[in-house]
């Protein structure tokens, strides 16, 4: 399949970048009809900026603190996917709150990838609330954004026993297995148009 056929992904990450690695593993593969054009992080240390470069893929840094409000930082930031023609917009650990005006321009067209099995658990440090709440069945769930925390429609879950031995670090590496998993799977079905939003209904097509 030629470039100009493959679906143009954006990353926003502020981390490690190993739900990146995982979807650029697939990609390689020839799994992924898609093609990651750029990554963009708000932190300059984040380790999934070296991640991009050294797969030959743009690298983007861009700082809240240089801009006046949030709103200011979202349109500064969806500019820039949008001069890379991007597509799809893949959360990724990025870990501020998009907001509406953001997600107007990429509709029905950003992603994210959460460690619960939502509607249970949003927010931040999902895996120590699933471990504290003592839950026996935890998980992940890709989902589309809207402009609530973890609410938009839900795409695909994975779920993952808890264990009577287990604290939060061995739950947390359970469902990071899942989600690498399960976010190049979920990609991979929208690249080959085979996910079908109905109002926040979502079919998989096989």
């Amino acid at each position: 399949m030629s470039n100009a056929n493959l679906l143009k992904i954006g990353v926003l990450a502020s981390g490690r970048g190993s739900n990146l690695q995982s979807i650029l593993n697939q990609i390689n593969a020839g799994k992924i009809p898609a093609q990651i054009v750029v990554v963009a992080s708000d932190k300059a240390d984040a380790a999934a900026l070296e991640r991009a470069k050294q797969a030959g893929i743009k690298a983007e840094v861009l700082l809240p603190s240089q801009f006046s409000n949030r709103e200011a930082y979202d349109a500064a930031l969806a500019e820039l996917l949008k001069r890379y023609d991007v597509q799809l917009v893949v959360l990724a650990g990025f870990m501020r709150i998009i907001g509406r005006d953001f997600l107007n321009k990429f509709p029905h067209s950003v992603i994210n990838i959460h460690p619960a099995l939502l509607p249970s658990f949003p927010g931040l440090h999902a895996q120590i609330q699933t471990f504290n709440y003592g839950v026996k069945v935890a998980g992940c769930t890709v989902h589309f954004v809207d402009s609530g925390v973890d609410t938009g429609p839900i795409i695909a879950q994975r779920a993952v026993p808890v264990l009577e031995d287990d604290d939060v670090d061995s739950l947390t590496a359970r469902i990071l297995e899942q989600e690498h998993q399960l976010y190049p799977y979920v990609i991979a079905k929208i690249a080959q148009n085979k996910v079908i939003l109905k109002e926040r209904k979502v079919i998989i097509l096989d």
